[in-house]
């Protein structure tokens, strides 16, 4: 093969939990690229490895059950496997679950591309009792079966060996042989020539398997590109049939499973050993009250591995990060330049990659519990939870995940298979209470509620129990409210089967984790990046020049102060500190402050809060920091008393109080129900494949979080709590 040759195109197909993806990492070591499939989010991994005398590229696919397809990411799927490029496809078989599994296998051998059916988990389903004739099965499906442990690389080089031969074979080979009814027949010879019409390029071979899968898949879709032609001859089709009494559907998928049926008997038996281990843990796992209880201790452990386990890493990285921008802050001459290198720049990167550790936790976590089997369990007791909302039950643990950051919970929603439900989910979990919000609240309930008490309970407790239980329930309300108006649809199917549980490989858990985290820093990151140094430029110019020469002025007049009880070093940081507080209301950020303050006056906030609102669009935890700039008091954090106590003296302008008990839950509300936080735009963005969604979802949150401070606030001062 020349060096410019494309490689032959080789698919690796399966359903769901089937160790597809384990099989893929084994055979490429883990030297994947991960793109998109054009116009859509979902993933299309793949991997270039040598095959004999040629190269191959091998590619992941999505997840299915059949070629019958129901909604653009399964479409994805059945036209990388149909379309001319594939050269032949790897089908991946769970040896536990071999009738589900090579129903697939069936389809793709009917289609008469090259195929290589690989029996994963002959450890697990040997444990079981099962015994597999490989070689029967081979005859009778007319391709290679092979028996393979993926996480073990049992089996892989006899695997590669096949896979060279039936690339050198074709499509010549002897494939199974289904005999459906007359009538169906006649049904599918009558939409050939149309479906010939829309794929003119197809192989004629082909053209019967995708008459087949236009008769099962097109009806109430959702698919994308079929020409009215095609669906207006399936439809008379259908209608013709239905009119005589019969299912096109069930005539087609019970005469695979008769041919499927009688391929088992053959060619498999096993053995009845009991009730199995499995079995016996899914009675408890399963339990609608011990399966939660389960549920609720499993992800209190993975809570506190991403706060205390991430901790210290995401103090490295600041410290890091504020290593650096000292060292550059010493490089470079003060200036527009040191403070672009140093505020923008570098404080962009850093708030890229402080969410490294939480998302690369996040991911092994979720990695384990779904290779392990045990997410399908949780899936299963939490749906009946999630189903009175509209939520699908895998729901749970991105919502839940959104308690420590909403930017991996997003990407957690991968493991919903319906992109209507996971845009559902991804529009709802931001309002889930984060970890970036709380500095927020202690600041504030430190500052107004510091020594109350409301009973046994001390205000700020019961302050913080309110805000994480009305995230909980306005989550629920939106996920209702978005599923019923903005995204309507059927509620959520779930139709599960229960995955054997298995010891994940550690190899392709931090692979898959890595792979997430790579696409996180690369796609997300440009973004956060790039609007990091807009919001830098915006609090930081333009710059006034009678301010400056100002403070030059004071500094002189306090350098030549000679009175000793002056901490000279103390008094430069303030005028320093003052100076900036004063540029920054001068700045563009500063005069937008000043300019929404009208709107921000019946919620209780002034235009020092707003700069800080806006500062915070960056990352939440940049409001403490900038109200530290805006008040003149330099760094400052949660527990910065110069900052509280600032906050505590902020006058409006008729001398009343800024910050009182009322504005200050006020402004709780507003960061629990606001969406600041570009990142998470930034990766909906992503995840949706459309800025839409992340527009909608700002918009929305904007507008609640608005709308519940104002009958806060003012509902509070008709109470008389003002």
């Amino acid at each position: 093969m020349s060096g410019n040759a494309a490689p032959a195109q080789v698919l690796i197909a399966g359903n769901p939990n089937c160790g597809k993806s384990t099989l893929f990492n084994a055979l490429s070591g883990g030297s994947a690229h991960v793109g998109n499939y054009p116009g859509v989010t979902v993933d299309r991994t793949s991997a270039r490895l040598r095959l004999g005398a040629q190269e191959i590229e091998l590619v992941d696919v999505p997840g299915m059950y059949s070629l019958t397809a129901g909604s653009p990411e399964e479409q994805l799927a059945v036209d990388a496997l149909l379309e001319g490029e594939t050269r032949a496809v790897i089908c991946v078989v769970d040896a536990t679950t071999l009738q589900r599994g090579l129903y697939l296998a069936l389809q793709l051998t009917e289609s008469g591309i090259p195929v290589v059916v690989a029996l994963n988990m002959m450890d697990s389903a040997e444990s079981l009792g099962l015994q597999i004739d490989t070689e029967r099965l081979s005859q009778l499906f007319g391709a290679p079966v092979l028996p393979v442990v993926a996480t073990k690389r049992r089996g892989l080089d006899a695997l590669l060996a096949a896979l060279d031969e039936e690339l050198g074979r074709g499509s010549s080979a002897k494939r199974a042989e289904l005999v459906y009814p007359p009538e169906l027949e006649a049904d599918v010879a009558k939409l050939v020539p149309v479906v010939a019409k829309w794929r003119p390029e197809t192989a004629p071979s082909q053209l019967r398997v995708f008459a087949l899968w236009c008769l099962l898949s097109l009806g109430e879709d959702h698919l994308r590109g079929i020409p009215d032609d095609v669906r207006r001859a399936v439809q008379e089709i259908r209608q013709a049939a239905r009119a005589l009494g019969r299912n096109i559907d069930l005539e087609i998928i019970s005469s695979r499973y008769a041919w499927l049926d009688d391929a088992l008997g053959e060619a498999c038996s096993a053995q009845d050993r009991g009730p199995s281990w499995s079995e016996r843990i899914d009675r408890v796992l399963t339990h609608p009250v011990a399966g939660l209880v389960v549920f609720a201790a499993v992800m209190l452990g993975i809570f506190e591995a991403l706060f205390a386990g991430a901790e210290p890493l995401i103090a490295a990285i600041e410290s890091f990060t504020g290593l650096i921008q000292a060292q550059a802050a010493v490089v470079l001459p003060a200036g527009v330049l040191q403070d672009l290198v140093v505020e923008g720049i570098i404080a962009g990167v850093g708030n890229v990659i402080v969410f490294a550790p939480q998302i690369l936790i996040l991911f092994l976590f979720v990695g384990f519990l779904e290779d392990s089997g045990y997410l399908a369990r949780v899936a299963f007791v939490i749906d009946r939870v999630m189903k009175g909302v509209g939520l699908h039950g895998k729901a749970f643990v991105p919502l839940l995940s959104g308690f420590a950051c909403a930017i991996p919970a997003v990407m957690a929603t991968r493991t919903i298979e319906r992109r209507r439900d996971r845009l559902v989910t991804m529009l709802a979990l931001p309002l889930m209470s984060c970890s970036a919000r709380l500095p927020v609240y202690i600041l504030v309930v430190g500052t107004v509620f510091a020594g109350q008490s409301l009973g046994w309970f001390s205000a700020g407790a019961v302050a913080l129990f309110s805000m994480y239980t009305l995230s909980v329930l306005v989550t629920l309300a939106a996920a209702a409210v978005i599923g019923r108006t903005v995204l309507p649809g059927p509620a959520p199917t779930f139709v599960l089967e229960m995955p054997p549980y298995r010891w994940p490989s550690a190899q392709i858990l931090w692979l898959n984790a890595w792979r997430r985290l790579r696409v996180f820093l690369v796609d997300a990151g440009t973004i956060i990046l790039a609007m990091t140094i807009l919001l830098w430029a915006l609090l930081s110019f333009p710059k006034s020049a009678d301010i400056t020469e100002h403070y030059a002025a004071e500094r002189e007049r306090l350098e030549q102060t000679e009175a000793p009880e002056i901490d000279m070093a103390q008094a430069l940081r303030s005028l320093d500190s003052q100076e900036a507080a004063e540029q920054l209301g001068y700045s563009f950020g500063g005069r937008f402050g000043h300019a929404i303050e009208p709107a921000l006056r019946p919620i209780g906030f002034d235009w020092q809060i707003g700069v800080g609102i806006i500062g915070a669009f960056a990352a939440r935890e940049v409001f403490i920091s900038t109200l530290g700039v805006v008040f003149g008091i330099g760094e400052a954090d949660e527990e910065n008393t110069p900052l509280r106590q600032a906050l505590r003296d902020a006058r409006h302008a008729d001398g009343t109080p800024v910050m009182t008990p009322l504005s200050g839950i006020s402004l709780m509300v507003f960061f629990l129900l606001a969406c600041q936080c570009m990142s998470t735009l930034a990766v909906v963005r992503r995840e949706s494949g459309s800025w839409k969604w992340p527009v909608f979802l700002f918009s929305y949150m904007t507008v609640l979080a608005y709308m519940a401070s104002l009958a806060v606030y003012q509902g509070g001062q008709l109470l008389g709590f003002g």
